[in-house]
C-alpha cells in the first residue's frame, strides 16, 4: 500500500502510486506509525525540488517534516503551496517578482506571502476555499472545478488531473465557474509566472 503523501489539487493527501515531479510540505502531518494525523501544521506550505545538494530522506521520519509530492507545479499551487525559497530559488524569485508586479510591493518576503496565502487556500482548519471566477478570464496553469473533479486550464482546453498526469481533456467552457488555485495565486500566473506542468498536458 503507497504512503499517504500525494497531494491533489484540492488540498487532500491521498494514497497513491509515484511521486510526481515535485516534492513539498507544511509540516509534521504522520505519527510515529508513519499514518497522516493532521491536514496541516502552520502556514509555510512550499513546493520543492525532489533532488537538492544530495540530501537524502527517510520518508515519513518521526519528528520530522512530512514529505508531500504533486504531480506537477500547477497542481501544488491550486493546493496553496508556493515555490520553496532554498531549493528552487530562480522560481521563487521568479513567483516573488510576478507577485509583486500585480500584489504592489509588499509583502516584500515570504512571511508576507504566506499569510496571505494561508487566509486564501482554507475555510476552516482542513477545507479547501474555493471561488467563482469568469472561466474565459483565467490564465493557464490554474484549476478549477468541473463534476466534482480538478481539472487543469491549459491551451484552450481543460486537462483532467490524475495522480499519474492528465488523462482526458475537454474544451474550456464559458461562464462561470468554480476555481480551485487561490485568487493570488490566479493573479501571479497572469502576472507572468508561469508552472511547471506534466509533460502529459502535452
Amino acid at each position: 500500500m503507497p504512503l499517504q503523501n500525494r497531494v491533489t489539487p484540492f488540498g487532500d493527501i491521498v494514497s497513491a502510486v509515484g511521486r510526481g515531479l515535485l516534492m513539498g510540505n507544511r509540516g509534521i502531518l504522520h505519527d510515529g506509525e508513519r499514518r497522516i494525523v493532521r491536514y496541516a501544521q502552520g502556514r509555510r506550505w512550499i513546493a520543492c525540488r525532489t533532488q537538492f545538494r544530495g540530501r537524502r530522506r527517510l520518508l515519513m521520519t518521526p519528528g520530522a517534516y512530512t514529505e508531500l509530492f504533486f504531480l506537477d507545479e500547477a497542481t501544488a499551487l491550486a493546493a496553496g503551496h508556493r515555490p520553496c525559497a532554498e531549493c528552487r530559488r530562480a522560481d521563487y524569485r521568479r513567483f516573488r517578482a510576478a507577485w509583486m508586479a500585480c500584489h504592489g510591493p509588499e509583502p516584500l518576503g515570504v512571511d508576507g506571502i504566506d499569510r496571505r496565502l494561508h487566509d486564501e487556500r482554507l475555510r476552516g482548519r482542513a477545507s479547501k476555499r474555493t471561488y467563482l471566477a469568469e472561466m474565459a478570464d483565467l490564465p493557464d496553469g490554474v484549476y478549477i472545478v468541473v463534476d466534482g473533479g480538478p481539472w487543469l486550464v491549459w491551451n484552450g482546453q481543460l486537462l483532467g488531473w490524475s495522480p499519474g498526469g492528465y488523462v482526458e481533456r475537454r474544451p474550456r467552457p464559458a461562464g462561470v465557474g468554480t476555481v480551485l488555485t487561490p485568487p493570488a495565486i490566479v493573479d501571479t500566473i497572469a502576472a507572468g509566472y508561469s508552472p511547471l506542468v506534466h509533460p502529459s498536458a502535452t
